[in-house]
């Protein structure tokens, strides 16, 4: 099998990489591309507007904006642009070196809809260092697109092993990127479109923890590196990861970790 993939068309190899070839497409409804034998090179794209299509035994599947299309080696396939539309997307070629595809379904061709605005972005920024890197060709190009490439693949498999409402998923994003800043239940409702009580069943249903709760966990986690790594004062770190009293702070750390945090600081830990 490996054999006769090696004798399929790489376009990979074709553009001299040797792991990852990336690119940044706007195209008409003239657009297409046809391999009968299929490419011994993995494909990836990212949809940013507009529509595409991919033909797999006879069968056609659109992707549309924010959808993220991933195609095995060895599949005979058809794609381009759907009639009518203006496809606008990244794509990326690359090879079965990156083993974290292990992660995914076992599909011949996966279409997975990316409706979280924040994790759109985090994507949309990684395939854009990636197709940097690529046309580049700066020194160590090939690894780092094959280290951004695998970020890519670990974030879509991370969203296909546990589905989360995008909502939930946009205030998770919310509560890390604001740790600082006080938490209101009824702004982070706002910028979702939900009412504060709605929001706050819905994120213990999705998650098994409050909105509270899950901020004082993720400011609890980060004072303990603080406090284990950097030659930061406990008053210092409470305030670094958002909490203003200082007792609040402290019983929340005893809570999570059976000691004050000058206890924690001075060690040992188990």
């Amino acid at each position: 099998m490996n054999a006769k993939r090696d004798e399929l068309f790489s376009y990979i190899k074709e553009q001299g990489g040797n792991t990852v070839i990336a690119d940044h497409f706007n195209q008409p409804d003239s657009y297409g591309i046809r391999r009968p034998q299929g490419m011994s090179d993995w494909l990836i794209a990212y949809t940013l507007s507009g529509e595409g299509y991919f033909i797999i035994d006879g069968v056609q599947r659109l992707c549309q904006t924010g959808d993220v299309v991933l195609m095995q080696p060895g599949v005979p396939h058809q794609y381009g642009t759907r009639k009518g539309s203006q496809w606008h997307f990244i794509w990326a070629h690359f090879s079965s070196r990156i083993m974290e595809t292990n992660l995914l379904p076992n599909e011949k061709l996966l279409i997975h809809a990316i409706d979280s605005d924040s994790v759109r972005k985090r994507i949309y920024r990684a395939f854009r260092s990636l197709v940097s890197d690529s046309i580049e060709r700066g020194m160590y190009w090939n690894e780092l697109c094959e280290n951004t490439m695998r970020h890519i693949i670990l974030l879509l498999a991370r969203r296909m092993s546990k589905q989360l409402d995008p909502r939930i998923e946009e205030i998770q994003h919310m509560l890390a990127t604001r740790m600082q800043e006080p938490v209101r239940i009824d702004e982070l409702a706002k910028a979702v479109g939900l009412s504060p009580s709605r929001l706050s069943h819905l994120f213990k249903e999705s998650t098994g923890s409050s909105i509270v709760d899950t901020l004082n966990d993720m400011r609890i986690r980060q004072a303990a590196l603080l406090l284990e790594h950097t030659d930061r004062h406990p008053t210092e770190v409470a305030l670094d990861v958002g909490f203003q009293n200082y007792n609040h702070f402290a019983n929340q750390f005893r809570k999570r970790h059976q000691v004050s945090p000058r206890v924690y600081k001075k060690g040992p830990r188990t």
